[in-house]
């Protein structure tokens, strides 16, 4: 069953790949108004997240954030199947970096680098970084329940040479990279919501103490690995532009998990700087503390 699924659905993914720039926004409009109007998929979530951490705007202007939201969220997803046909060229031009030099200076460090990123603009083509750097490229990710689709996420963010490496294997593989010389750069999204039994930092974000994620600055302190975070803006549809923000290059001279606040310190940042951008359908919110 899970075979049949993918085949039926690989070809049609493909096709939406191929349209060219003005007609693929123009489809992702259509599915916006599907998803928004028709569907209303996970409306409530995103108003309860909205109304809740950003209480100090009119109901008219979180609705139309909420709006802006859904048109984001929708070319996001789109433009992560476009990523199964885009050239480098084109990703290049759409996907552009302010401070690459900074990236390079922490490659001379011969250290291995923790890139911290959000679930903001898009982190899809973010696998754009590959074309430029000198050392591999890893990003941790969840795997997906259905082999046949997950091989397919793999296929797509490994084409510019990032490697994906499960969650429940990050550890032992980062690890052992290390002790082959192997020097890397490891993208972690880290702005989710771990469960709450396993959470070792609860921190403000957004007006409210939630569990904060840590592995990756546990894994840093671990390894003496340099910390980066990646600020991903859209300056335009289709068009992103990123800057790598420096967390720390002695981790053991930091104290216990500043990286990891200065992290969520400045995604809310950019989060009340543009909001329509962040992925409110997820239910961050969901152990906060008042």
């Amino acid at each position: 069953m899970q075979f049949l699924l993918y085949i039926l659905v690989y070809p049609i993914l493909w096709l939406i790949s191929i349209l060219p720039f003005p007609l693929f926004y123009l489809f992702s409009d259509v599915i916006c108004f599907i998803v928004y109007r028709l569907i209303g998929y996970r409306k409530k979530t995103v108003r309860y997240n909205l109304t809740l951490t950003l209480p100090h705007l009119s109901e008219t202007e979180r609705r139309r954030i909420e709006r802006r939201f859904y048109s984001h969220m929708c070319d996001l997803f789109l433009e992560m199947i476009k990523s199964l046909t885009i050239s480098k060229k084109e990703l290049q031009k759409r996907f552009q970096f302010t401070n690459m030099d900074l990236f390079h200076e922490y490659e001379q460090k011969k250290k291995s680098i923790i890139l911290f990123y959000a679930h903001y603009a898009s982190y899809e083509w973010s696998t754009a970084l590959g074309t430029h750097i000198n050392i591999k490229g890893f990003g941790i990710y969840k795997k997906i329940q259905n082999p046949y689709f997950d091989n397919l996420v793999n296929k797509i963010r490994s084409r510019f040479d990032a490697v994906l490496i499960d969650t429940k294997h990050a550890i032992k593989e980062v690890i052992a990279n290390e002790e082959k010389g192997i020097q890397g750069v490891y993208g972690f999204i880290s702005d989710q919501n771990p469960k709450p039994n396993k959470a070792q930092l609860w921190d403000h974000f957004m007006g409210y103490t939630v569990p904060i994620h840590t592995g990756g600055e546990m894994l840093a302190r671990k390894l003496d690995l340099n910390v980066l975070y990646m600020k991903i803006e859209k300056v335009k549809r289709g068009h992103y532009l990123a800057t790598f923000i420096p967390l720390t290059d002695a981790i053991q001279n930091e104290p216990e998990f500043e990286v990891s606040r200065k992290f969520i310190r400045t995604v809310e940042q950019q989060i009340y700087a543009a909001p329509e951008y962040y992925l409110w359908t997820h239910k961050r919110w969901k152990h906060k503390k008042e």
